[in-house]
């Protein structure tokens, strides 16, 4: 059997539980109002509706990365659940800094920073299940990609105070 297939149900409900508090933290902090749609786009820019399914499929991953290195190693599990509490927290916090504070600028500082914490969630599960840490490169390639999207907006929008 599968190391995932081993996990027991407990340990799939609260990373479950955590990914959907995460998402559903961000969710309500990411506004689409009226200083969003007048915010200048590069061309490239993924459509709104796409945000929602590639944000679900990575937290079904990174939860699932989470319960395979959680049945792997109980000597890792504190490291394992510090790296992803300040992932956790850094994922809500770009969504408040860029849509509630409606500062483009600090979350490109912040981004960095949750990319940083990406590659920790890589590098601690890692040692415990090659397939974890896998299944978080998704997630650190949409980072990258809304870093990109982040610095472009900063830089297509600097009279409305954003640099």
């Amino acid at each position: 059997m599968t190391a995932l297939a081993q996990a027991d149900w407990g340990t799939a409900l609260v990373a479950a539980a955590c990914a959907v508090l995460v998402a559903v933290a961000g969710g309500v902090a990411t506004r689409t109002d009226a200083w969003y749609r007048r915010l200048h786009v590069p061309a490239w820019k993924p459509p709104d509706w796409a945000f929602g399914p590639i944000w679900a499929t990575i937290f079904a991953l990174t939860a699932s990365s989470g319960v395979l290195a959680w049945s792997g190693s109980a000597a890792a599990r504190p490291l394992i659940v510090t790296v992803f509490a300040v992932n956790g927290v850094l994922n809500i916090l770009w969504s408040v800094l860029f849509f509630r504070l409606r500062r483009p600028d600090w979350a490109l500082v912040e981004v960095v920073l949750l990319w940083l914490s990406i590659v920790a969630l890589i590098l601690t599960v890692g040692r415990v299940s090659t397939v974890a840490a896998l299944l978080n490169i998704p997630y650190l390639a949409w980072v990258g990609v809304a870093a990109c999207l982040n610095l472009r907006i900063v830089q297509l929008n600097p009279r409305r105070g954003l640099v």
